[in-house]
């Protein structure tokens, strides 16, 4: 494929669909285009798995004409979903080299929509770490600058479209794993409500995670949420759905908005000044766009406190991860399967008794009230994305002895978005600024439960006002 034609992926997934359907550009020329790039940027290590015979041969049966909203576009899954008939590792030794029996309801629905799936997205173990640096497949680099993360935990996801490599990429948000790495690498991270996107078949319902797409624009995300919201047989709880398609809300610009703006950190760590003059400067421009913005932090937002009944839960999470992947593979998890940050959980959970998770899951929800009340009287929180500037390579070390420490470091670099997923309210890290290190510096904007129409149609507002999708760190 010509340069010109591989740099076509850097449009987005809707114009690509359109260019698609209308014969203009074939599927088959965009995976080629995909699978080049993927060889061109592999010193990013963003992918775990390509498939290049099955996505040209899917592409093949594509043709102009196609009326699936995403027919012929290439895209990633992140390591941590099934995809069926391709290894499932979850980034860990433990799995081996599992192959998934079926389709996780998020992956067959981006299925249906027509999108062709090219490979897989590396993650860090379990999906813990903000940054994406696994023992099994070794770290991802950010196609901003190599010797940087491009965040976790949904950080392969997000290099592979920084890098032009795909127009969008799947991923997933369990305490801000689409925001981060979207954030570190110049992009678009919507997390939706609790209860949007269903997390079958076999997963039940989750406090903290939700799937979605890391995009390059605005657009994308809307449309591409229409694909994956709504209800799924057996799902036990659900969002409402919207009153109209999210795409149709993010095209029309939104009324003057109370919008309320806050840098405090909720766990009270220091904040690198560029962000917090990233969303000043973000107020300034909402401000001239007629919307009111006032400096307010949520009550209960700001809960350092509330860190130990986090981790509890959290360990939860990744403790029944194990037990999954122990359950697949036939046989009791052992110390040297894991790297040492996920057997900590392990043995964290493993010495709580059951009382313990329950009380701490009625903290969060209890906390998370006081959160929510706020948006009673404000319809949108501006605040950072990120605490600090991507960390180098190497920062964090998952298997060090003293991992919980190591933990902390994460906290300190992203304190602002596990909240949300605490809350599940719709969050969406934005890339409107870069920073003089050369590096993204994106904004993150918090709209009330079930807000995500409100969200994007500000957030759509701000890309027209100081458009991003034209800055490309490899054309």
């Amino acid at each position: 494929m010509t340069s010109e034609k591989t740099n076509i992926l850097t449009r987005s997934a809707l114009e690509l669909a359109d260019l698609v359907r209308s014969g203009h550009v074939s599927a088959r020329e965009l995976v080629e285009g995909t699978l080049q790039r993927i060889e061109d940027n592999r010193d990013l290590n963003a992918f775990t798995l390509v498939h290049a015979e099955r996505a040209l041969a899917e592409a093949e049966a594509i043709k102009p004409g196609d009326s699936r909203p995403f027919a012929g576009v290439p895209i990633a899954i992140k390591e941590l979903n099934h995809v069926a008939g391709e290894r499932y590792t979850l980034g860990s030794r433990l799995l081996s080299d599992y192959i998934s029996p079926f389709d996780d309801y998020v992956v067959r629905r981006l299925r249906e929509a027509g999108f062709i799936f090219v490979g897989r997205t590396n993650a860090p173990e379990f999906g813990i770490t903000p940054t994406t640096e696994p023992r099994r497949f070794g770290p991802t680099r950010n196609p901003w600058n190599l010797d940087v993360t491009p965040g976790g935990s949904s950080g392969g996801a997000a290099a592979a479209v920084a890098a032009g490599i795909v127009p969008v990429a799947h991923g997933s948000d369990g305490g801000g794993s689409i925001r981060i790495p979207a954030a570190c690498c110049g992009l678009v991270g919507l997390k939706p409500s609790r209860g949007r996107i269903s997390p079958g078949p076999e997963l039940g319902d989750s406090f903290l995670v939700t799937d979605g797409v890391i995009t390059r624009s605005v657009a994308d995300s809307a449309a591409i949420l229409d694909v994956l919201a709504g209800y799924e047989t057996g799902d036990a709880t659900w969002a409402l759905p919207p009153a109209e398609p999210f795409a149709v809300a993010a095209a029309r610009p939104p009324r003057p908005l109370r919008i309320a703006l806050t840098v405090t950190s909720p766990l009270l760590s220091t904040v690198d000044p560029t962000h917090i003059q990233a969303v000043y400067d973000a107020a300034n421009l909402l401000t001239t766009l007629g919307h009111r913005v006032e400096e307010h932090t949520p009550e209960g937002m700001v809960a350092p406190d509330l860190f130990p009944a986090f981790n509890v839960v959290y360990a939860g999470s990744i403790a029944a991860f194990i037990e999954y992947a122990a359950q697949l593979r036939g046989r009791e998890p052992a110390r040297d399967d894991v790297e040492r940050m996920s057997w900590g959980f392990y043995e964290l959970n493993r010495g709580l008794n059951p009382a313990h998770y329950v009380g701490a899951l009625a903290r969060l929800q209890s906390q998370a009230r006081s959160i929510i009340r706020s948006f009673s009287t404000y319809d949108v929180l501006l605040l950072p994305t990120l605490g600090q500037r991507p960390l180098p390579i190497g920062t964090v070390n998952t298997d060090a002895e003293d991992w919980l420490n190591e933990f902390g470091k994460c906290g300190e670099f992203v304190p602002f978005t596990a909240v949300w997923n605490i809350t599940g309210q719709p969050a969406i890290s934005l890339p409107l600024y870069q920073g003089a290190d050369g590096l993204p510096l994106s904004i993150q904007l918090v709209g009330a439960p079930l807000g995500e129409g409100l969200l994007l149609s500000l957030a759509a507002q701000l890309e027209a006002a100081l458009p991003w999708t034209g800055r490309i760190p490899r054309p």
